[in-house]
Order: structure tokens, then C-alpha cells, then sequence
């Protein structure tokens, strides 16, 4: 299943290859009067196969390029971009980018990050995992996973398997003379299941995502996950209104933390348009609670040594003991409020969510009688307000054993009380993600049903 790639490969051959364009972008930039550029060149190559009911559905080769040009006149600013590395391409998107900046408004907060910030150190994080299987193997992948969830009593069709390879290069260069390089493998494994009977139908799904391919979990393995969560999921029942401890699973508790990341960021804080507006150095979790940023983690889905103005990453406090220990800034967002850059343009670095002793069956015994969450539904949660009402599905918890699946609920609280209400963190950390949680449970919610 885990055919890997030759020690040697043309990635660091391409990488010098667009490390080169874009350090000479940057002196053309300069030369047409910009005084400062910056440049974000990529190559992505991939493979992507569906199956369905043992045929195949789709199979998707991918080389995409992608070339992006800022230049600044003073703190007038223009943007251009173009999937192609042709000379004429990379001519004419300078040209467009100048031309735009120079008819701009000057913005007091526009330029480059500080120089003083750039990332000196490069570590090896050992991102690249190079997964060399043909068309034929992502098949026989793919039809193994489906066989290995179809084979379950119960299972009457199937949405299909997905086998996905992903090879990501990419350069980001400024005219500080900051020249950043990053190569990074991405690759997944899914399987969509329906299970039915004469009371109806019910779908659910399993999938696995890693750097390196040998740390997939089997495709038996995956098989029989996504058939175990299909079939618990029959007979669900709907609830009656209620209040009650509610239990985020790890893949639903992740969310929870993003809301937490978008209410913090910048463009929300200076927008104004943030329910923790003016929040650093207030409590908004319970004081046992640390959450903490990673950028360091070995294969971690998140890791890099820069953010995507080339500004240092480090470890990092978000949560200390109950406390918003800082924002989440990029240099554009930081000077609109006066702040510094907290190295997170474009996004965090592994968020680690600092877990407790209790692992999933401990969390349901904890919670005792309540609220089993595993999947949310709608786009219900203000960032402005806080107010968080989600479709939701689940199971309905008694003395700390699963009693029967639920569905059709609607739950709702405010994001802010959510956090502050916070009983205990899982051990059963999902690996995921760039954001590490274990299932979180909650002291209460609304629940709407019947």
C-alpha cells in the first residue's frame, strides 16, 4: 500500500528553480520603482482516485503552478498573479501589478513585514514524505478500502473510496532579501458508507491524513471504522427540548477551537467585528486550560519554520491558564491596531490543545448523562455575536454508556459562555488536523428537537 518514493528527486532542482524567478522578480520589481516587493511562487502535483461500488470514478492528475507579485510605492499597493511561469506571463503580471499600485490609495498600515522579524532558522520537520503509487495501486487502494466497509452486515451502498497523493513546493521572497523555502507532502484515504432498512437510511464516513503514506491506518482498518460509525447511526431518534452537558467528539471539537482562532485574528479584532474584541489578558477559559501554538511538531500537519510573510514562527501561548494570552496577527492587521505581527500571516501553526487524563469512554463516563456530538451542520456561528446554533447529529449518553443515536436536533449556546464552560478535555487527540484536540465537553447547551 505504501510504496515510497527514491531517496533522490527533482523537488530541491525546483525549488532552486523558483527561488531563482522570484529573486529575479524581486530586482525587476525594484528596478521598474517599487520599494518594496514580495513574491509567493508554488508547484502542486497530485493524484486522485474515486471509486464506487468497485469501479472506478474519477481518476485526476494534477501540476498546478502559481506565481503571486506584490509590490509597494511607498504604502501604495498592487497585487498580481498567474498560474503560468512563462517569461511573457511573468512580464506582464509585474506590469499589472506596478500599473495597480501606482493608482492605489496609500494605506499607513501596507508594506512588508520587518525585517527585524524574517526567520533565520530552517529546520528539517520532516514534511516531506514523497507516496510514489501509480493509477493502478491508488485503484486497488481505493477498491480495498470499499470492499473492507462493504463487507459489513448492514451496509447497502456506498458513496465511494478516495485514494489522494498530494506534492506541494513553494518559495515566498522579499525584498528584505528573506528567501524562504518549503516542500510538503499531503495524503488521504476516504470512504463514504449508507446503511439502510425498511425505518430508512443513514450515511457516515471515515478518512485518514498524513505526511508520510507507511502512517496510514489500514485500508481494512478504515473500512471497518467507516462501516461501524454507519451502522451506529441507525434507529437515530430525535430529542425533545432540553438542557444538558453536551460532548464534542475530536473531529467536531476542532471547531470550537476555530471559532476561537477566527474571533481572535486580526482582520476580525480591527473590523471590529469580533465577541472578544479588547479580550487579551482576560480570562475566557477555565485556568486550567492552555492552548498552545506548535510550529516545531515533527510531520505536523501545520509546521513550518515562517508564515507567509517569511516572519519568524515560535511556540507560543493562544490560552495560559484560562487567559487570551495574545492575538493572531499578521504585519498588516497588527499596525491597523498597533500591535506586532505574531507570526501567523496566513494562518496557525499547529494548535495544541492541551489535554487531560481521560481518554473517549472516560469523557462519556465523566459527562454521565448528556449529549454525544459527532457531526454539526449549518454555518450558524457569529464571530461578531458569538451566538453558535448548529444543526447537529449524535448520540444521546445514560450513566456514561451510548444509549442511542440522535438526529434532526438543533444546539445552541454563545460561544463566549461555551468557553467559559468548559468541564475537561479528552486524551483521544485527533492527529488530523493543524489544530490537536481531544473531545471537549461542556457543562450545558440548548438542545431544540421535537
Amino acid at each position: 500500500m505504501t510504496e515510497l518514493a527514491p531517496t533522490q528527486d527533482r523537488s530541491l532542482e525546483e525549488l532552486d528553480r523558483l527561488a531563482q524567478l522570484a529573486e529575479d522578480v524581486i530586482r525587476r520589481a525594484r528596478a521598474a520603482g517599487a520599494s518594496q516587493a514580495e513574491v509567493a511562487a508554488s508547484i502542486d502535483t497530485g493524484l486522485n482516485v474515486n471509486v464506487r461500488l468497485g469501479e472506478v470514478e474519477t481518476v485526476e492528475h494534477t501540476r498546478d503552478r502559481g506565481f503571486g507579485l506584490t509590490v509597494y510605492f511607498g504604502q501604495r499597493k498592487g497585487s498580481a498573479s498567474t498560474a503560468d511561469l512563462n517569461p511573457d506571463s511573468i512580464q506582464a503580471t509585474l506590469e499589472q501589478a506596478c500599473a495597480i499600485a501606482r493608482y492605489t490609495e496609500e494605506d499607513p498600515a501596507a508594506g512588508l513585514a520587518d525585517a527585524s522579524r524574517m526567520a533565520t532558522e530552517f529546520p528539517e520537520l520532516d514534511l516531506w514524505h514523497p507516496w510514489r503509487i501509480d493509477t493502478a495501486g491508488a485503484i486497488a487502494l481505493g477498491k480495498a478500502i470499499e470492499d473492507a466497509g462493504r463487507a459489513h452486515a448492514g451496509i447497502t451502498n456506498s458513496d465511494g473510496a478516495g485514494v489522494q497523493m498530494g506534492e506541494s513546493l513553494a518559495v515566498y521572497a522579499n525584498s528584505h532579501g528573506f528567501l524562504g523555502r518549503e516542500r510538503g507532502t499531503r495524503h488521504s484515504l476516504s470512504l463514504s458508507l449508507i446503511a439502510g432498512d425498511e425505518d430508512g437510511m443513514q450515511r457516515d464516513y471515515w478518512y485518514d491524513s498524513v505526511r508520510a503514506a507507511g502512517d496510514f491506518m489500514s485500508a481494512q482498518a478504515l473500512g471497518d471504522k467507516a462501516a461501524q460509525r454507519t451502522l451506529s447511526r441507525m434507529g437515530a431518534q430525535r430529542l425533545s427540548t432540553r438542557q444538558c452537558p453536551v460532548l464534542f467528539s475530536p473531529e467536531v471539537a476542532r471547531g470550537l477551537v476555530g471559532h476561537l482562532v477566527g474571533a481572535v485574528s486580526g482582520g476580525a479584532l480591527y473590523r471590529r467585528a469580533s465577541f472578544l474584541l479588547d479580550h487579551a489578558g482576560k480570562q475566557v477559559m477555565p485556568s486550567w486550560m492552555n492552548i498552545v501554538e506548535r510550529p516545531f511538531l515533527m510531520r505536523g500537519q501545520g509546521s513550518g519554520a515562517f508564515d507567509a510573510e517569511g516572519v519568524a514562527t515560535r511556540d507560543s501561548s493562544l490560552i495560559e491558564n484560562g487567559v487570551l494570552a495574545r492575538y493572531v496577527l499578521g504585519s498588516y492587521s497588527a499596525r491597523k491596531l498597533g500591535l506586532e505581527s505574531t507570526g501567523n500571516a496566513g494562518g496557525i501553526h499547529n494548535l495544541l490543545v492541551e489535554p487531560g487524563q481521560d481518554d473517549f469512554a472516560g469523557m462519556l463516563r465523566r459527562m454521565g448523562t448528556g449529549l454525544l456530538v459527532t457531526e454539526v451542520m449549518g454555518q450558524g456561528v457569529s464571530t461578531i455575536t458569538g451566538d453558535y446554533s448548529r444543526g447537529a447529529a449524535g448520540f444521546w449518553v445514560e450513566n456514561g454508556q451510548i444509549a442511542y443515536p440522535v438526529e434532526e436536533i438543533t444546539i445552541a449556546a454563545n460561544l463566549r459562555d461555551m468557553y467559559a464552560n468548559i468541564v475537561a478535555v479528552g486524551a483521544d487527540v485527533d492527529p488530523r488536523s493543524h489544530i490537536l484536540t481531544g473531545s471537549i465537553l461542556l457543562e450545558q447547551m440548548t438542545i431544540a428537537g421535537e
